[in-house]
């Protein structure tokens, strides 16, 4: 074989107009049938040209030399490397130990969270000893089932003292309903949008230098529609419904989506359910201090003979809420950049949102009236009480209650 000096080829020039039209398997066999070709030295030339190891370089050489087959396969068979779980037993363990701690009693449960960084988790493996990066972290925290927060959001001020317990009775209330086949929904308030030609922030494609004209501001303005969203998400069934309102998001509001909500997808999806479980926030019009709530869940029980047991996330943790990673977040990305003309298009919109991993989200116009500054006295929350109809759990019962239909009669 001719062999030539380092110095007759541009080495750096050939390898980059070349290798970036190379899947892995071709880089490898120019990479080793150069260096051939150079003789001595040609190894480390190509190497430090290539941008490869040395030991890449000298593996290809030697699988030249044996004599390479015509193949389209990138690798040779079990080759590549193997999974960080499956090359270092125990990482998983470590990870897990690493996040909340009150999780690992739930191994199973789909309300798992943390609140540590990657890089402060990878930092830590290290320190034990284990080889792993920040990325590797975050993508064995999404098969351990953990959610994703954002960055900017991960500063809740003071945590409440029985933030952890009321996490752990919560995934209990929920892997309890899930096992028995019991719906179990996620709800909250989207924020409120602006209807008409208003920008939104995002950005989806045009023709070049053709973008949307909106208008130039959008100050808030007494006699511009609102639109108010209103959701629910099925844990079990992976799908949503939404309730576009135009008048107040009040609790009176978000009971009547519920009910829509069963009504119309519930029922159907649970024919033999006889509970059901929400999950909320602590605050908005799902309130577990608004009397107006539980009076409008007490009338919801009596209409479809259901017992409505409600969690609410611990004060300052509303981001936990799984209907904003499962389906609000999504509804976003689909509406990005367009222009919310009119209660239509957003319905539209928000029943156009899809998933790859099949979600499906159902959405109507809410044209009802629910008038703010309803005032329900604490007696009839006294009533339901001592009635057992509203019954508040043993841990906190404020954040965690069940109400029950009225008693037949016979």
């Amino acid at each position: 074989m001719r062999t030539f000096s380092v110095t007759d080829l541009d080495l750096e020039e050939l390898f980059t107009g070349v290798l970036p039209h190379l899947d892995e398997r071709q880089r490898r066999i120019v990479a080793g049938n150069v260096a051939m070709s150079l003789g001595r030295g040609g190894i480390t030339a190509v190497a430090e040209a290539a941008g490869m190891s040395r030991s890449t370089v000298q593996t290809a050489v030697s699988q030249i030399d044996a004599g390479v087959e015509v193949s389209d396969r990138v690798r040779a068979k079990g080759a590549g490397r193997r999974p960080i779980e499956e090359s270092q037993p125990g990482i998983l363990v470590a990870l897990d130990d690493l996040v909340e701690p009150t999780s690992r009693g739930c191994p199973t449960c789909p309300l798992r969270w943390t609140a540590k960084s990657t890089r402060k988790l990878a930092g830590e493996l290290q320190r034990q000893g284990w080889v792993i990066s920040h990325s590797a972290v975050g993508n064995l925290l999404a098969f351990l089932g953990y959610s994703l927060q954002s960055p900017a959001k991960t500063r809740e001020g003071a945590s409440h003292p029985d933030r952890d317990g009321q996490f752990c009775h919560l995934a209990e209330q929920v892997n309890t309903h899930l096992d028995a086949g019991e719906p179990v929904i996620s709800v909250d308030a989207k924020k409120k949008e602006l209807v008409g030609n208003y920008a939104n922030g995002g950005v989806e494609y045009q023709p070049a230098g053709q973008p949307v004209q909106v208008n130039g501001h959008d100050f808030p303005d007494p006699s511009v529609a609102k639109a108010v969203p209103y959701g629910i998400y099925d844990l079990a069934g992976n799908s949503g419904w939404v309730s576009v309102g135009d008048d107040g998001d009040t609790a009176e509001f978000a009971v009547a989506t519920i009910a829509r909500w069963w009504d119309m997808v519930g029922h159907d999806a649970y024919p033999g359910a006889t509970r059901l479980l929400i999950t909320a926030d602590a605050g908005g019009s799902n309130s577990y201090r608004s009397r107006l709530w539980k009076r409008e869940l007490a009338a919801l029980t009596d209409r479809t003979g259901l017992s409505i047991t409600v969690c609410h996330f611990p004060p300052g943790t509303s981001k936990w809420n799984k209907i904003e990673h499962r389906m609000f977040n999504h509804i976003t990305m689909n509406w990005r950049g367009r222009p919310l003309t009119s209660h239509q298009v957003i319905v539209d919109l928000i029943a156009n949102t899809t998933t790859g991993k099949g979600l499906t989200i159902s959405a109507e116009h809410d044209t009802g009236h629910y008038p703010t500054g309803i005032n329900v006295p604490a007696s009839e929350i006294d009533t339901l009480k001592t009635t057992g109809r509203l019954t508040p759990h043993t841990f906190h019962g404020d954040w965690n209650y069940t109400l029950t239909p009225t008693p037949t009669t016979n």
